[in-house]
């Protein structure tokens, strides 16, 4: 009984070194908790709780950059103090008899956000869920910008997957709206940038 109690005494022990190495190890890596596609060279995340919150603590300092296509960053809504920078514009081809919907670079795109802040400023990039905000973030940090954070959930969030739920697919999970964080539909057109041959993308 004795041999017992101590295994179940040791294996307690073992597993709580184990989490505690893991919860260190996450803390100290903060990529193993960001999906692939959202992970940038900085490594440098925030949810869009933090991100306001740290705008909010030093607003003079800080900026929001949207990096949504202009259509999303109007009709969808935005961050109220964002900037909307796009790092891919909306395009329409001609497919035959009928038209389809792509996405292309916005050339202009470092060029616009040099105009914005500094290479050494902090600035926080959103887009509607975290992938395109980290390649934005990547082309920054190719531009030598030093202090550049992902939000990773973005304005809209991740779509539940619960196939019983009525939400699934729904991009209801977490972001900055569904945080209750203020956005807007207003739009201040000195607050978008865009480029100067944005008709000639479409």
């Amino acid at each position: 009984m004795k041999q017992v109690t101590l295994a179940l005494i040791f294996c307690i022990m073992t597993t709580c070194a184990l989490e505690q190495t893991v919860a260190q190890a996450t803390a100290d890596a903060p990529d193993l908790a960001v999906p692939e596609s959202k992970r940038t060279v900085f490594g440098l995340y925030l949810t869009s709780a933090e991100a306001y919150a740290k705008w909010k603590a030093d607003s003079d300092g800080v900026t929001i950059i949207d990096v949504r296509s202009p259509e999303e960053y109007v009709f969808v809504g935005h961050p109220e103090m964002a900037w909307n920078i796009p790092v891919e514009l909306v395009a329409y081809e001609s497919a035959g008899e009928s038209w389809r919907l792509t996405m292309k670079s916005n050339p202009e795109f470092v060029a616009q956000v040099k105009k914005v802040v500094q290479d050494t400023d902090t600035v926080l990039v959103i887009c509607r869920s975290g992938s395109r905000s980290a390649a934005a973030s990547n082309l920054l940090a190719e531009a030598g910008f030093k202090q550049v954070f992902n939000v990773t959930d973005g304005v809209e969030g991740d779509k539940v997957d619960d196939p019983e739920s009525v939400f699934h697919g729904k991009r209801l999970k977490n972001g900055w709206k569904n945080a209750g964080l203020p956005w807007t539909y207003d739009v201040d057109p000195a607050r978008m940038q865009l480029p100067a041959n944005a008709a000639e993308q479409q």
